[in-house]
């Protein structure tokens, strides 16, 4: 059997990586435009899908099917909750005209969804993925699978995020609090369009509310 087929750690261990080192080289290094490093991020984890999906044998369509109402209230519920943290920072100004439809939707949608399948849907899928049925349908078991899901999610959230150097301190447990509750918004109704609705909303509110100060929109030179 592959390794890569049954064992977490190794997808797992590979999104921390490629998070780190994405946003290491191309942010803390290179020091790219925040468009420019959108669209080596946005490459470097679509590459990171096709691979985990051809290796994992991952229907898509199946998971985003599965459960899809409760999701979308769920999605509905984190993505307030996260509109809320948004608009409590300080604000700046907003591009205008066609310049902020082309920002909602490279800096909102595609920067949102990247992210939320960096850091939320893989490592969830993954731990759950590798786990027997059986011990799925036992509570405490799945308690304890939904325990290491979470881990799994922060572990990459924070290999990520110390990869920009404005990450690199106190600052850290902003995103690792926020990635924890839509995480946990994932886990409760079990279908990954609740990560991907509240972390999508959660960067378009960024957008709107000033993409200079709100720290859900690195980097920030």
């Amino acid at each position: 059997m592959n390794v890569t087929s049954r064992n977490p750690a190794v997808w797992i261990l590979s999104a921390g990586i490629l998070g780190f080192t994405t946003a290491g080289v191309f942010s803390g290094l290179l020091h790219w435009s925040r468009a420019g490093f959108i669209l080596v991020y946005l490459l470097v984890v679509l590459s990171l899908g096709v691979g985990y999906t051809r290796i994992a044998g991952l229907s898509w369509r199946a998971q985003f099917q599965r459960r899809w109402r409760p999701s979308l209230v769920g999605g509905v519920i984190l993505s307030v909750l996260l509109a809320q943290s948004v608009l409590a920072q300080p604000g700046s100004e907003r591009p205008r005209g066609l310049e902020l439809v082309l920002s909602l939707g490279w800096y909102g949608v595609v920067y949102g969804a990247v992210d939320s399948l960096l850091l939320n849907i893989v490592p969830v899928l993954e731990v759950y993925r590798t786990r027997p049925a059986e011990e799925l349908h036992d509570g405490v078991h799945r308690f304890r699978v939904g325990v290491a899901a979470l881990l799994a999610s922060l572990f990459v959230t924070a290999m990520y995020h110390l990869g920009f150097v404005e990450y690199r301190g106190a600052s850290l447990l902003q995103p690792l609090l926020g990635n924890g509750i839509i995480t946990a918004g994932y886990l409760l109704t079990g279908s990954p369009v609740t990560p991907l609705l509240g972390h999508i909303v959660m960067h378009l509110v960024a957008v709107l509310h000033g993409m200079e100060t709100t720290t859900q929109l690195p980097p920030h030179y």
